[in-house]
């Protein structure tokens, strides 16, 4: 591999996009992403990167420039947050639908009002449905090795789909860690050059995104709902291929002491480390906690998430946003979803906290697991917790 420096996650999440030979990047400043694309235009204005960086007006515009420069077969990057993200969100839902092979770091931070920055999984969480492959990172060194993934992934003729990388907003993207870099041959090696499925040429006219009548759209989304499906196999087989050129090796769902644990704590994100203390803290007291993490949120890994959970009789689910009305976050709902049902399904308390980067600590941890102790019986599922709320 390349060598080992010390430099901020954004900046180093810029460096893999150019080391990954993007074509296009089209983005509007929006803290806390606004490092990534600013030191891309001064790769480009320095000659480092042979790319178009177009400076848009408005984060719509943004993800508009990218849908016409992926269709046209131009490796394309973009990157948002926030309200940035959900000025975008109309075309966000179109570029699946059209097959857009475009990557997009989303630096996770907390959607108004009141007005936040800071770090949370509400921006995410608001288009947890647009039919785009999602994963999350825990540290810069997962960042990097995910630009490269994210590019492998999306533009992978059998898979063809847009994917973010989730990165938490300041807890990863303004701190310095030791990363090591890929070196060229290896980045040529686990990538190859994009080869679109599909191109707007007028020598070869097609169409994309055509008006769709009642008689077809439900067929038409039926069908994207099952490409977003059958990515999987290549989503895992990325990792695999980069496990072996790195030795670093990503799930879909990844555990911590989980083996005989009786209690997990379950996480997405950069808390996975926090959180991986307590439980190294409650190991050592006797308790059998463990952990799991999901890495790909879409398409959601369901059978490795059974697989993760037999014999655990409690999960505590960390969630980072809110489901307003509903059954306390949106993991949370999700999970009681997919085991409903399940023999011995596994008692789950809910936990709201993180909320806008307020700190939580392995401490934190610790009380919520002392508390989820505490419940006995059968949780029902319009019973959460905001941890750590002011009386």
């Amino acid at each position: 591999m390349g060598k080992r420096i010390g430099i901020e996650n954004s900046l180093a999440a810029a460096e893999a996009i150019m080391m990954a030979n993007v074509d296009v990047v089209a983005a509007y400043p929006i803290t806390p992403q606004t490092h990534i694309v600013e030191h891309l235009s001064e790769l480009v204005a320095d000659g480092e990167l042979d790319a178009e960086f177009i400076p848009v007006e408005s984060e719509h515009a943004a993800m508009s420039v990218c849908c016409g420069s992926s269709a046209v077969g131009a490796r394309t990057f973009t990157c948002t947050s926030s309200q940035g993200l959900a000025l975008m969100n109309e075309i966000v839902f179109i570029a699946p639908s059209l097959r857009l092979p475009i990557v997009m770091i989303l630096a996770n931070r907390s959607m108004s009002g009141p007005l936040s920055i800071w770090n949370d999984h509400t921006d995410v969480m608001s288009i947890r449905d647009c039919g785009w492959i999602q994963v999350f990172t825990e540290n810069g060194q997962e960042i990097f090795d995910h630009v490269m993934f994210a590019f492998r992934v999306a533009e992978d003729p059998k898979i063809s789909l847009p994917l973010i990388v989730n990165v938490d907003g300041f807890t990863l993207t303004h701190v310095i860690e030791p990363i090591e870099y890929w070196d060229q041959e290896t980045v040529t090696k686990y990538l190859p050059d994009f080869k679109p499925v599909n191109v707007l040429d007028p020598d070869h006219p097609v169409t994309m995104g055509a008006f769709g009548m009642p008689s077809i759209f439900t067929e038409a989304k039926k069908s994207q709902d099952q490409a977003l499906i059958n990515s999987k196999p290549g989503i895992v087989q990325a990792w695999e291929e980069m496990g072996k050129l790195t030795g670093r090796h990503y799930r879909p769902v990844e555990t911590n002491c989980a083996e005989d644990a009786e209690t997990v704590f379950l996480t997405m994100g950069s808390f996975g480390e926090t959180v991986s203390i307590a439980v190294d803290e409650l190991r050592k007291q006797g308790k059998p906690v463990g952990q799991i993490k999901i890495r790909l949120w879409r398409p959601f890994p369901f059978e490795e998430f059974r697989q993760a959970v037999q014999g655990v009789k409690k999960i505590i689910i960390v969630d980072r946003a809110i489901s307003y009305g509903g059954p306390g976050g949106p993991v949370a709902g999700e999970i009681r979803s997919l085991l409903y049902g399940e023999d011995n399904m596994p008692v789950i308390t809910n936990f709201l906290c993180g909320l806008a980067g307020r700190d939580v600590t392995p401490e934190d941890y610790i009380a919520m697991y002392e508390k989820s102790e505490a419940m006995k019986g059968i949780v029902r599922e319009e019973d959460y917790i905001f941890y750590g709320v002011r009386e």
